[in-house]
């Protein structure tokens, strides 16, 4: 294992001083509003800026807080956006840092991906530069600071190739939560963007796989890979917060979606 990956894109996507990073994490996890789930095993979480997505992303997080005790490890599957490839990518490093610290990689749960073999490989590149994975780490520092990581990155991968090592680490792990990281539609108008979005959510809290790959999400991999799982696991899902950018940042010209989902079981 190769040291602490440093952060890619504090002060772009999120605060670059401790101080502020950290207080805004909290007034996001204060201002968003949350169901009370129990037996949370997974969730989708949107990866913008925190200008953009974080209340959204907040509202999925908020309701880890409780089980700061329960959670060991987090599996994070997101999108790679800069690096194509096959399979799906771990990381060398043993942490990643953000400006609240590093985040330990869970070295065991890496261990039995890779010894399962394809689609999972070590490959460092697509996580250098990417921040789907990066962004939701200052949100897991407050709410999990004892949580251990295993960062995925999805490149060109079947669902059904990725899902058994996954729900095998996860059962093996017993402490373990699968965060999915995920946008929605991309560079629509306002009103048609909520219907895309809408759209796929119905089809994604109806477990219609087809409905789901017909719309439009930055991570479809990532997602189906979950809805995979969760068909083998008898997960149910919940959605707790649907916006896009045009909801939380004005412009509505153009926008970006973005939703929270929580999966129970």
């Amino acid at each position: 294992m190769n040291g602490i990956r440093p952060p890619a894109v504090a002060g772009l996507f999120y605060p670059a001083a401790a101080d502020e990073l950290r207080r805004q994490v909290q007034q996001l996890l204060a201002q968003a509003e949350a169901p009370a789930l129990t037996g949370i095993r997974a969730l989708i979480v949107p990866h913008a800026g925190f200008r953009y997505s974080g209340v959204i992303a907040a509202s999925a997080f908020k309701p880890l807080a409780a089980l700061a005790g329960q959670i060991g490890a987090v599996v994070l599957f997101g999108p790679a956006h800069r690096v194509p490839f096959d399979g799906v990518a771990l990381s060398a490093f043993a942490a990643f840092a953000t400006p609240l610290g590093p985040v330990p990689v869970d070295l065991e749960v890496r261990a039995q991906l890779l010894d399962y073999g394809p689609p999972f490989v070590t490959f460092e590149r697509p996580h250098e530069p990417e921040h789907c994975l990066e962004v939701e780490l200052p949100f897991l520092q407050v709410v999990l600071p004892a949580a251990r990581i295993v960062p995925l990155l999805c490149g060109d991968v079947e669902p059904r190739d990725a899902a058994p090592a996954l729900v095998n680490a996860l059962r093996t792990t017993g402490d373990a939560i699968l965060i999915v990281s995920s946008d929605l539609s991309h560079y629509h108008p306002y009103a048609q963007a909520t219907v895309l979005d809408r759209a796929l959510l119905t089809a994604l809290l109806a477990g219609d796989d087809a409905g789901v790959r017909r719309k439009q999400a930055c991570g479809m991999l990532p997602i189906l890979t979950l809805m995979e799982i969760a068909r083998q696991c008898a997960w149910q899902p919940h959605l707790l917060d649907y916006r896009n950018s045009g909801d939380t940042a004005g412009d509505r010209s153009t926008v970006v979606g973005y939703a929270a989902v929580a999966y129970t079981g």
